[in-house]
């Protein structure tokens, strides 16, 4: 019996010029138009804001509202913004960052312990105080004001800083998000070795849970900080002493003021009033530019599956 070996049968060569990938190059036109669309609502009025802040009166009126003037003067309108009332806007800064500060790594801090406690205990009740949390998410602040109010006249504690940290230090969403985050970033293997290793409870959160949260931790310390730091309602119906005010309202008695003033000594309030909403962006947008690598790094890790 013979056998016949066959040739081996060559494959031709691919041509070795590259195909166009047409597919990663595709633009899509109302998508493109969309963002740009989006791009201009949230920059406009920044650039708005910082047109505005080196005009005086005159100009705000009488000039192109998106363009500066022909003799800027933004130098001037900040030191009179420091100086106007022997510097209470440098007060109202450091009471709103007091305000926020404090707020936000409190509200930060109990929104992660009871996220980790929802994510990772389980006990009676849970899943209905869990349903009560995403109830509270749709409740507005605003509705809250008035009774939280009565209930701070209570006890005392209106006209006082307390009045407006303890109520920002309550974040439903914050607690949410970090719940939602727990239950993938901590793993139940990592929490049983720590406990056959013999550490207790608050041990294993402290030093293990809430290393692992820092993405969740910074992402709810972010939004307390800005909600607190742009908070008006609230510090309005507290605080009725203006040493005690945070920008919101103490940018609003300037404005006040402006409008009351008419054509007067007063209308010059409103660069000072414009030049103040500036400034007060400024801390928000350090922070963001600070803490963005490390929110941005920690979620990218949490991301990776194990």
């Amino acid at each position: 019996m013979t056998t016949t070996l066959e040739k081996p049968t060559t494959v031709p060569a691919r041509p070795t010029t590259p195909r166009r990938r047409t597919a990663s190059r595709r633009r899509s036109t109302p998508l493109t138009i969309a963002m740009l669309a989006a791009l201009a609502y949230f920059l406009l009025p920044l650039f708005w804001l910082l047109v505005a802040s080196t005009k005086n009166t005159q100009d705000l009126f009488n000039s192109f509202g998106l363009w500066f003037s022909r003799a800027p003067r933004l130098f001037a309108n900040i030191r009179a913004t420091f100086t106007q009332d022997d510097g209470v806007f440098v007060h109202w800064l450091l009471n709103t960052a007091v305000y926020a500060v404090a707020s936000a790594v409190g509200a930060a801090l109990l929104a992660a312990a009871a996220g980790y406690g929802f994510a990772k205990f389980r006990f009676r009740g849970d899943r209905a105080a869990f349903n009560l949390v995403l109830g509270a998410i749709m409740v507005p602040a605003t509705a809250l004001a008035i009774p939280t109010y009565l209930l701070f006249a209570k006890v005392g504690l209106v006209n006082t800083p307390w009045a407006i940290i303890l109520p920002s230090l309550v974040n439903p969403f914050g607690l949410y998000l970090m719940r939602v985050y727990a239950a993938d970033a901590v793993p139940d293997s990592l929490l049983e070795a720590a406990r056959i290793d013999g550490a207790g409870e608050a041990r294993i959160f402290l030093r293990i849970a809430l290393r692992l949260l820092a993405p969740g931790l910074v992402t709810v310390l972010l939004f307390t900080l800005v909600a607190t730091w742009n908070n008006y309602f609230l510090p309005l119906i507290m605080l009725n002493d203006p040493s005690l005010y945070p920008i919101t309202v103490g940018l609003s008695s300037w404005a006040a003021q402006a409008q009351n003033g008419g054509a007067g000594a007063g209308s010059d309030m409103l660069p000072l009033v414009v030049t103040g909403s500036l400034i007060s962006i400024v801390p928000l947008v350090v922070a963001f530019l600070l803490l963005q690598r490390y929110w941005q790094s920690g979620l990218a890790t949490g991301s990776v599956k194990q």
